[in-house]
This record gives C-alpha cells, sequence and structure tokens, in this order.
C-alpha cells in the first residue's frame, strides 16, 4: 500500500493516527501492542504529535511495549542516539511503564548488546511467532534501512533476530533488527520524506534492484502488510 500526503506534517499525523489505530486494535485483541521505533529525522513530528492530546490521550500506554529497530552503538546522552530522540520526542512524555521500554544500547560491545537484545526479543515472544505489531522504517538515499547498509554482511544473515554491523562509511557500529526478524512483523510502515528520496523510492517499489545495492528491497513481510508513507516530495518519481 502506498499512501502520499502533501507535506511532512501531514505525512507524520498519517502515521501517527496509525500508531493510535494499531495499538487500540493489538490491545483490545491480545492485550499488548509491540512497536519497533524508527531513528532520523523523519519520525521525529510523529512522536511529538504522539506525545500531544488528543492523540496521546487515545493511546494505551500501559500496554504499550516499546523496542527500537537499529541503534547506534553510542550511549543514551549521545546526541547521535535513536533511543535520546525518542526519549526527549515521546517517551519521557507518556505513561509507558518503563519496563516495558527495551532500549538496544548497553556498555560493553556491539555483539554481546545485539546478543542481549535477541534474548530479550525471543523471551518477549516465547512460545510465539515473533510477530512485532508495527515496526517503522526510515529510507536513506543510498537504500539503506534500519542498519541494514549497502554491501554489509548483515544482508545476507538469515538465523539471528539481532545482529551488529560495522559501517564504514560512518566508521560506527550499530546495532539492529535483521530482515528475517522484521519481515514478521504484522504492519512494516516506511515513512519517507523530501525530494532527496524520490529516486530510491521508484527504484525500490516499482523496479527490482540488487538488496546488496539497495538494502531496503528485503523488506518483504511474509505474513502482513507493507505501508509506504511518503510525502509528495518523495513520492514524486513513481508512476501515477
Amino acid at each position: 500500500m502506498i499512501q502520499t500526503y502533501p507535506d511532512l506534517e501531514a505525512l507524520s499525523r498519517g502515521v501517527a493516527e496509525l500508531f493510535v489505530q494499531l495499538a487500540q486494535q493489538a490491545v483490545q485483541a491480545r492485550g499488548r501492542f509491540s512497536v519497533a521505533l524508527s531513528g532520523g529525522g523523519t519520525p521525529r513530528r510523529t512522536y511529538e504529535l504522539l506525545a500531544q492530546p488528543p492523540l496521546r490521550d487515545q493511546v494505551p500506554w500501559h500496554a504499550v511495549h516499546v523496542f527500537w529497530g537499529d541503534e547506534r552503538f553510542v550511549p543514551p546522552d549521545d546526541s547521535r542516539s535513536n533511543e535520546r530522540m525518542a526519549r526527549l520526542t515521546l517517551l519521557d512524555h507518556v505513561p509507558v511503564p518503563p519496563s516495558q521500554i527495551y532500549p538496544m544500547y548497553e556498555p560493553g560491545t556491539p555483539p554481546q548488546a545485539a546478543a542481549r537484545y535477541e534474548a530479550i526479543l525471543r523471551k518477549f515472544f516465547t512460545n510465539q511467532r515473533p510477530q512485532l505489531d508495527l515496526v517503522l522504517l526510515g529510507l536513506g538515499d543510498n537504500g539503506h534501512t534500519l542498519s541494514l547498509f549497502p554491501d554489509t554482511p548483515v544482508l545476507d544473515e538469515h538465523q539471528k533476530w539481532v545482529t551488529d554491523v560495522y559501517v564504514a562509511e560512518q566508521d560506527m557500529y550499530r546495532v539492529t533488527m535483521t530482515a528475517p526478524l522484521v519481515n514478521q512483523a504484522a504492519v512494516l510502515a516506511f515513512l519517507v520524506s523530501g525530494a532527496d528520496k524520490a529516486e530510491v523510492v521508484r527504484e525500490i517499489v516499482a523496479g527490482k534492484p540488487d538488496y546488496h545495492r539497495l538494502p531496503a528491497i528485503l523488506i518483504q513481510p511474509t505474513n502482513g502488510e507493507l505501508r509506504w508513507l511518503l510525502d509528495q516530495a518523495a513520492a514524486a518519481r513513481l508512476p501515477s
């Protein structure tokens, strides 16, 4: 499904309303709502809207479980931290029980952080399919999503749910959910804004690119729904 919005503000509101809808449905059906948040600049406004009335008051926060799809291996007080951004814009302003917020970073090594996070997820999904209710995804102009960067070993990972990856262009280690785990989600939602993303959106949505070059093509739900939520600038090169 492709949904196009006039601008980033409208896109952000649409994503926030989707979050509310899915949270209500999941809690009513199963008693909890699991979401993997995205980093980057695009979801910031969505988080701000969710932290304010009226949407804030429509989410059953007591039953929300917050994960991250990926994280830079930096402490949570680092300006580059996805956790920091989500806390400042959303989590510090809503009544999610702290025990239901699962940060990716921990002191130690990137492999240790990845193994710990996979253990948390496996415990959360004990004796059931590892199906997150919602995974929010960004898209880089190089075709990456999560920390699935072009020509990195994680693209060919088929067993692990979470792994570490070194991104040479950033000289940084990151921790990321893998495509096999993410693809089991009930709803996968790409949030894409800006004209600089229009060409990569066109290639991924309309074409069949090499996933080593454009890793976002790996996001193909096994039994869920894939949504592209775009502003007009990002959708500009899609066929009408």
